[in-house]
């Protein structure tokens, strides 16, 4: 270095005073010098065990957390029925009187008040099929809140419809449509705007129109209605319904999800808390994604990037729908609990990395 100097000394002036010049070379030059001079006191003294001390908080974050998914993954697996064994896989003439009241009870909380007159009544299936309005209201079921009746006759009418118990939460859900489940479960990951878009288009009766009376009820609905209450509502939504659903869509999508899993907590305690800090999480990697593009001055790419994600994404669901019948159940499993369990650990490192980045850049 001290050879160069005395060989070429104007060069070197002169590259000197251009970098002097240059405020974004100054500052990542800035940047290098704090973060070189915060690590060399630890490699000397400490050596290289502690060198890596700056990842090993998070590290353990995440080994702890990956514990803790883990764990809800064996406890799902081991203590729930099997998928086979399911009400929405059994026809509703051959139910037994207590899987009518297990039928019952999901219907809510307030279902419990009346467990013990359809056990008493040895209420079956093929008994339940032929019970009316007027039935419900008289002795022995004497169902005098008529908002619970409404409920009920509304939920018997599907089950008649349909032959079988309608799917009433998570598990439900994926056992009558393990493909579906799994795929909007990476949709709303990977592209939330395009899976809502998707629901919207081609499930809108049977799931979008409960998503939104969940997430954007009328003000008059929130006295005391439960989530299978909401769920059950199919009435086309207001305007009023429509333009906050529509506003949150466009700027805070992931924010949908976290509100439609903050209402299933009772149904789904650690899982609903799963999705929301995940939903947390892709918002703060979708606002650094922006800053990105913003900052860099990249505005006029984001309908060329809108583009290739539409792309990539009907092309990944293309794909996966082809080789779907192919695919083991026990592989979907995994990717289904994996993107479910796992990812908010991913991303919590992602969050990490990007916050550390943005430190650098403005140092």
């Amino acid at each position: 270095m001290d050879a160069i100097e005395k060989l070429f000394p104007d060069a070197i002036r002169m590259r000197f005073e251009d970098i002097q010049q240059n405020n974004d070379i100054i500052q990542s030059l800035a940047a290098f010098h704090k973060y070189g001079s915060d690590q060399a006191p630890l490699a000397t003294n400490t050596g290289r065990v502690n060198a890596q001390r700056g990842g090993g908080f998070f590290s353990g974050v995440l080994t702890a957390l990956t514990g803790v998914a883990v764990v809800l993954l064996v406890y799902h697996w081991s203590s729930r029925e099997s998928e086979h064994d399911l009400l929405v896989h059994k026809a509703v003439a051959k139910w037994t009187a207590e899987e009518v009241v297990l039928w019952l009870e999901q219907l809510g909380p307030w279902a419990s008040l009346y467990r013990d007159r359809f056990l008493s009544e040895r209420v079956n299936g093929r008994l339940l099929l032929t019970l009316t309005e007027e039935e419900f209201s008289r002795a022995p079921y004497n169902i005098e809140n008529s908002s619970h009746r409404r409920a009920i006759l509304l939920e018997l009418e599907r089950v008649k419809a349909l032959g079988v118990k309608p799917p009433q939460n998570l598990w439900e859900y994926k056992a009558v449509n393990p493909g579906r489940s799994l795929f909007l479960l990476y949709a709303l990951k990977s592209s939330p705007r395009l899976g809502l878009l998707y629901l919207y288009l081609f499930d809108y009766t049977d799931t979008f129109l409960p998503f939104i009376h969940t997430i954007c009820p009328l003000q008059e609905d929130n006295s005391g209605e439960d989530i299978i209450t909401k769920l059950l509502d199919l009435r086309e939504p207001t305007w009023k319904q429509w333009r906050e659903f529509l506003v949150k869509y466009s700027f805070l999508p992931y924010q949908l999800i976290a509100e439609f899993a903050w209402d299933w907590l009772e149904v789904h305690y650690w899982t609903s808390r799963f999705l929301i800090v995940n939903a947390m999480l892709l918002s703060v990697l979708e606002l650094f994604s922006f800053w990105r593009i913003w900052s860099r001055s990249e505005l006029k790419t984001v309908p060329q990037r809108m583009w290739s994600h539409f792309w990539k994404v009907s092309t990944q669901g293309l794909f996966v729908a082809m080789f779907w019948p192919l695919i083991p159940q026990f592989v979907c499993n995994c990717l289904f609990y994996w993107a479910l369990y796992f990812n908010p650990i991913i991303n919590i490192d992602l969050v990490v990395k990007e916050v550390r980045r943005l430190e650098t850049q403005v140092l």
